[in-house]
């Protein structure tokens, strides 16, 4: 772990990964990136994590990639300018798929500027939040590259609709976190003292549902948005479905429903 990077556990059941660079506005570098890989792998294996929390030190979420610095990787010495290039075109983009396939729910709690690689991030999230001072945008057009990068041109019209993402990767334009609220973007927007704590709200209600069918939604809601058809996606449900019935959560959930208490799940 680098002090680009910071994990806590403030509550049970919830860890929270910091971007920890306030001073670049949380811009990405060989360590910040390192550093979350390396944080969600060991939250990955953490059965007392139920929920992750991903928010940025300071007045910024994440500015994008630190242009000053750049990503320098160790694996990088010898090789030519385009195999250079897309080996960390690849590290970077590779963030959004480990993050679509660690088992807790992410919910990004964005605070100020989420501009490139950081709307990447608030994208790939499960559950986006905004404090009121958040701004997004598509900055990788801004500086005379392709708007489609690290998952944006998959990720956000799917989420917001052809239209409206076409026109912001197009433009490279800021939308305000009211904006966000009123396009999809984001499910909810507070303010930015109360950012943390609408998100804590948030993973407790997700706290509350057994373990083993919160980690096959997240599975499942992702794939299908890939799927062809509704035949393939109910197919999908009733195999899960299934599965989900033999984890012992369902028999605690109706026990606490009888007997008038909170559940009590196994991790």
């Amino acid at each position: 772990m680098t002090d680009a990077i910071q994990i806590s556990s403030p509550r049970d059941g919830i860890g929270v990964i910091t971007l920890n660079r306030p001073e670049r506005r949380n811009a990405m570098n060989h360590a910040l990136l390192a550093g979350l890989y390396d944080a969600f792998d060991r939250l990955r294996h953490d059965r007392t994590c139920r929920v992750i929390i991903l928010t940025g030190a300071g007045a910024g979420f994440c500015a994008g990639l630190d242009l000053a610095e750049g990503v320098a990787l160790p694996d990088m010495i010898g090789l030519d300018r385009p195999s250079a290039g897309m080996r960390v075109q690849q590290y970077i983009a590779e963030l959004i798929p480990t993050m679509r396939a660690q088992p807790q729910p992410i919910i990004v709690a964005v605070n100020g500027a989420a501009s490139g690689g950081g709307l990447a991030l608030a994208l790939g999230s499960d559950i986006r939040l905004a404090a009121e001072s958040a701004r997004f945008n598509v900055a990788f057009i801004r500086v005379g590259l392709s708007a489609c990068d690290i998952g944006t041109s998959w990720l956000l019209p799917r989420l917001i609709g052809a239209s409206r993402a076409h026109e912001l990767m197009l433009t490279g334009r800021f939308a305000d976190a009211e904006e966000a609220l009123r396009i999809g973007l984001v499910t909810r927007v507070v303010p930015d003292t109360g950012l943390m704590d609408a998100a804590f709200a948030e993973a407790e209600l997700i706290l509350a549902n057994g373990p083993f069918g919160v980690r096959m939604t997240k599975e499942v809601m992702w794939s299908q948005l890939e799927i062809g058809s509704l035949r393939a996606g109910i197919d999908m449900e009733n195999r899960t479905q299934v599965l989900s019935s033999f984890a012992g959560d369902m028999e605690e959930a109706m026990a606490a429903f009888i007997e008038k208490r909170p559940p009590r799940f196994s991790v």
